[in-house]
């Protein structure tokens, strides 16, 4: 490996040390109030070095929510396929969906919820969800692990579910926060597919 491959690849992986670091903060605090400067005191690094990751404010948002949303889509695919019946794995999968969001704040969802591109990366993942719940319902459906429901009726209803959460109806009707409310929803759906005693 060349010296220049060497600073490539500590260039490379200072940038992703970094991303991690800005997902941290934006999930603790959110991101609108941030300016780029406060960024990058908080990092401890230079606004250059930001625009190493993105060409702006706005394209490091959508980059930290890219990569906090991809990180906890591979942990949550995990556990749909992992051991157990259907019932399991979904509870699994809602579970750990529960968990991953755990660590957003208040903030970082009103944030997420007021920028445009931000939202529209939390919508496309609510509905990969749905539709991976779906699949595991079909799939359950078919080998006999839970009750003969209609699959893509249940994909809908957490869709629907999913997206009320999104957009803070569940919050403010019940105090829930996302996390607390995927909780519920997993229960609430293993419950409702459970075969007949």
């Amino acid at each position: 490996m060349t010296s220049l491959d060497t600073r490539s690849t500590r260039s490379s992986t200072r940038r992703a040390a970094l991303l991690d670091e800005l997902v941290a903060v934006f999930l603790a605090e959110g991101f609108a109030a941030f300016t780029l400067d406060e960024l990058a005191r908080r990092l401890h690094c230079s606004k250059t070095t930001l625009y190493g990751i993105a060409a702006s404010k706005e394209q490091l948002v959508v980059a930290a929510v890219k990569r906090f949303f991809q990180r906890a889509t591979t942990a949550v695919e995990q556990q749909a396929t992992g051991p157990g019946d259907h019932r399991e794995r979904i509870s699994c999968y809602l579970l750990t969906v529960a968990a991953q969001l755990q660590p957003a704040s208040p903030a970082f969802f009103a944030d997420l919820a007021a920028f445009a591109p931000a939202r529209e990366i939390y919508q496309r993942n609510t509905r990969a969800a749905a539709d991976r719940v779906q699949q595991l319902v079909r799939e359950g459906v078919a080998a006999g692990t839970i009750r003969p429901v209609h699959p893509s009726f249940v994909g809908v209803a957490v869709a629907a579910v999913m997206s009320a959460i999104h957009r803070g109806d569940v919050t403010a009707a019940t105090g829930l926060d996302d996390a607390a409310a995927y909780r519920e929803l997993a229960d609430l759906v293993v419950a409702g597919i459970a075969p007949p005693r």
